[in-house]
C-alpha cells in the first residue's frame, strides 16, 4: 500500500504544475464514458475540443473494471455507444459484445481519442474554480494551473463537480417520496442483499455496552420513504484472474483493521456463504468483473455519504479508505480462519490481473461513484418515467435497466444489525430520457450540459445509472452543444427538432415504442430483462463459453 504505483484519487505531487492556457469551442470536464463520447462527437461536428479528465485513466468505469455491461434493452442502444459495444465484438472476432476485458475497452477509447486530432486531451487535471459572466461559463481553472476558455461546456463527472462550481441547482442524497410522489424513493429496507441470519453488531457480541462496530450506525432508523442526505455504497469492479501465469497475489494493505470484517466473520458463523461468488461474473480469458453481493460485500456502506461535495484532499482520503477496505476484504476471505474453508480455498486460486491496470499494480483507479450530485432542473426524471406513466416530446435516449440502487447504512434493530437502501425493481421497458433533464433550468447556466449528474430523482437514478446510457448521453449533450453554437442560443433554448433530427442521424434511438418490450424480448429469448445473464442462458450469444453458464460458486470450487 507504500508503493507509489497502487491507484489513488488525487496526489498534488503527481499534478504537474502548468501556467497552459487553451480556447476551444467546447471543454469537456471529465474522462468518463459520457466525456469520451461527447468530445468524440464534438469533434466530428467540426469543435474544436479539450477533455479535462480529473484523475490518469480515461474512461471512467467502462475502462476500469465494469466489463460486465448492464444494459437492459439492448436495441434501445444506438449511435456511439453502440459502435463501442461492436468495435468491442471486433477485437474478439464477433460482430458485436456487451462483456470484456478493461484493456479493450481503453485501447477503444484511445483509438477514438487520437483519431479526432480536434481534441486536446488532458489528464490529472482538477476543477479549482469556474468563471462565469452574466450567466455563463467562461473558463476553468484547475489546481495544475492550468486554464480553458470555451463556448460551451459539459460536465460529464459522476461527481457534478462542474455543475456545483456553476451555481447551478442540484441535490445529494435521497428525495422523500412524497417530493415527486414516488413509492420507491427515501429510506428502503428490502430483503435483497440483507442480513439472513441474526448478526450482532456490538463489539463484544451481545453486548451493548461494548459499543457498536465499524460502520453501523447507532441513531434509529427512519420511517419509510423519509428523504436523507445519505448516497448509496461505492466500491470498486475488480478484474481478477485465476490464470496462474497471468495473477498477482491478494495482499494484505497498510492499515489493515480486521474488525471491518467482523460482520462478515459473524455471518459466516451464522451458515452464510454459500452464494458470497455470485457476482464473480466471468468475462473471457480466465477473468472477472467482481461486484458486491450479499449484506456484507464489497460495498463499503455508510462511509462515502460526504464524497459527493467533498474537496480534492477529503475525496483522497475516501478514497483511500475504500481501497483499503476492499484490498482487506479480499485477503480475510483468501486468508482468515473465520472464513469457511469451502470460500478460503477457492479465494485463493484469485489475484490481480499482470496485463490490467498496469500502471497501478493491477487495481483499478476508478471508485465506483454509483451516485453523486444531482441537477435539480425544469424537468425531473423521476420513477413515473421509468414505468411508462409520461410522455416524453424531447427524447434524447433511451433507459431501460431496472431501477437498482446499492444499500446505504447500516442500523441496529432489535440487537441485530441491519442493511437500508437496496432497491432493486423492473421498469415498464425502454424510457426517454428528456432533454430538460441535462441542462440547467432556465435562468441558470446558459452554456453548460450536464449528461451525467442529471436532474433526476435518486430513485429513476439508479435505472439511468449504466455506462451504455451516460455513453448516449454524452453524444447528445455534444450534439446539443453544437447546435447552441451554431445558433447563438443558450441551451435551454436551442430547436430541439433539429437536435432530434441529427441524433437520429447519428443512429441515436430516441423512441421506445420502437424498442420491444421486455417480454417480448425475453418470450423470444433476446434479453433477460432485469436479470443476470447466467440466469437466461439463451440470452447469452453462441461464443460465450459453456463453463461462464455455470453457477458461479460450483464454478470456483471446480478450479
Amino acid at each position: 500500500m507504500t508503493d507509489e504505483s497502487w491507484p489513488c484519487y488525487w496526489d498534488p505531487r503527481r499534478v504537474e504544475r502548468t501556467d497552459e492556457r487553451l480556447d476551444a469551442d467546447l471543454c469537456v470536464y471529465g474522462g468518463s464514458s459520457a466525456g469520451i463520447t461527447a468530445a468524440v462527437q464534438a469533434a466530428r461536428l467540426g469543435l474544436s475540443v479539450v477533455l479535462l479528465h480529473p484523475g490518469w485513466r480515461i474512461g471512467g468505469m467502462t475502462t476500469n473494471g465494469l466489463g460486465w455491461t448492464d444494459a437492459g434493452v439492448r436495441q434501445g442502444v444506438g449511435g456511439l455507444a453502440r459502435q463501442f459495444y461492436r468495435e468491442v465484438g471486433s477485437y474478439y472476432n464477433m460482430h458485436e459484445r456487451w462483456f470484456f476485458e478493461p484493456h479493450v475497452a481503453m485501447d477503444i477509447y484511445t483509438k477514438w481519442l487520437h483519431e479526432e486530432e480536434a481534441i486536446a486531451v488532458r489528464p490529472g487535471q482538477f476543477l479549482e474554480s469556474a468563471e462565469l459572466d452574466r450567466g455563463r461559463l467562461t473558463g476553468v481553472r484547475m489546481t495544475s494551473g492550468l486554464t480553458v476558455r470555451a463556448r460551451q461546456f459539459i460536465d460529464a463527472t459522476y461527481e457534478g463537480d462542474l455543475m456545483a462550481a456553476a451555481g447551478v441547482a442540484y441535490t445529494v442524497g435521497r428525495e422523500a417520496n412524497r417530493v415527486y410522489n414516488e413509492t420507491l424513493n427515501g429510506v428502503q429496507e428490502h430483503k435483497k442483499h440483507q442480513f439472513e441470519r441474526p448478526v450482532s453488531p456490538y463489539k463484544v457480541a451481545g453486548d451493548p455496552a461494548s459499543g457498536l462496530l465499524p460502520g453501523v450506525e447507532a441513531g434509529p432508523r427512519e420511517v419509510d420513504g423519509a428523504g436523507d442526505h445519505r448516497v448509496q455504497a461505492y466500491c470498486f469492479r475488480i478484474c481478477l484472474t485465476d490464470d496462474p501465469a497471468n495473477r498477482l497475489d491478494l495482499l494484505k494493505p497498510a492499515g489493515y483493521d480486521r474488525s471491518e470484517y467482523e460482520l462478515l466473520a459473524r455471518y459466516f458463523q451464522a451458515g452464510w456463504g454459500d452464494m458470497l461468488f455470485r457476482k464473480f461474473d466471468r468475462l473471457t480469458r480466465h477473468k472477472t468483473d467482481v461486484n458486491n453481493y450479499g449484506a456484507v460485500s464489497s460495498d463499503f456502506i455508510g462511509r462515502n455519504h460526504a464524497w459527493p461535495e467533498a474537496d480534492h484532499a477529503t475525496r483522497q482520503r475516501l478514497y483511500h479508505e475504500h481501497l483499503t477496505y476492499h484490498l482487506g476484504l479480499l485477503w480475510f476471505l483468501a486468508n482468515d480462519p473465520a472464513t469457511p474453508a469451502s470460500i478460503r480455498e477457492p479465494m485463493r486460486q484469485w489475484g490481480r490481473c499482470r496485463d490490467e491496470f498496469v500502471e497501478t499494480a493491477g487495481w483499478p483507479e476508478q471508485l465506483y461513484v454509483r451516485e453523486g450530485r444531482r441537477m435539480v432542473s425544469d424537468y425531473v426524471t423521476t420513477e413515473h418515467d421509468c414505468l411508462g406513466k409520461t410522455a416524453i416530446e424531447d427524447s434524447v435516449a433511451l433507459a431501460s435497466y431496472g431501477i437498482d440502487s446499492h444499500n446505504a447504512r447500516r442500523f441496529v434493530r432489535d440487537g441485530e444489525v441491519r442493511n437500508e437502501g437496496n432497491v432493486q425493481a423492473p421498469v415498464s421497458g425502454a424510457y426517454a430520457i428528456a432533454y430538460r433533464s441535462i441542462v440547467p433550468a432556465a435562468g441558470q447556466c446558459e452554456n453548460l450540459i450536464v449528461p451525467v449528474c442529471l436532474s433526476s430523482s435518486h430513485t429513476a437514478f439508479g435505472s439511468i445509472r449504466m455506462e451504455p446510457v451516460f455513453m448516449i448521453l454524452g453524444q447528445s449533450a455534444a450534439t446539443a452543444a453544437a447546435l447552441a453554437i451554431d445558433s447563438g442560443r443558450a441551451v435551454q433554448r436551442i430547436d430541439e427538432r433539429a437536435l432530434r433530427r441529427e441524433l437520429l442521424a447519428q443512429g441515436q434511438v430516441l423512441d421506445p415504442t420502437a424498442v420491444p418490450d421486455y417480454a417480448t424480448l425475453i418470450r423470444e429469448g433476446r434479453c433477460t430483462g432485469n436479470r443476470d445473464a447466467a440466469d437466461n442462458p439463451q440470452s447469452v450469444p453462441e461464443h460465450v463459453p459453456a463453463e461462464s453458464m455455470q453457477p458461479r460458486r460450483e464454478m470456483l470450487v471446480q478450479r
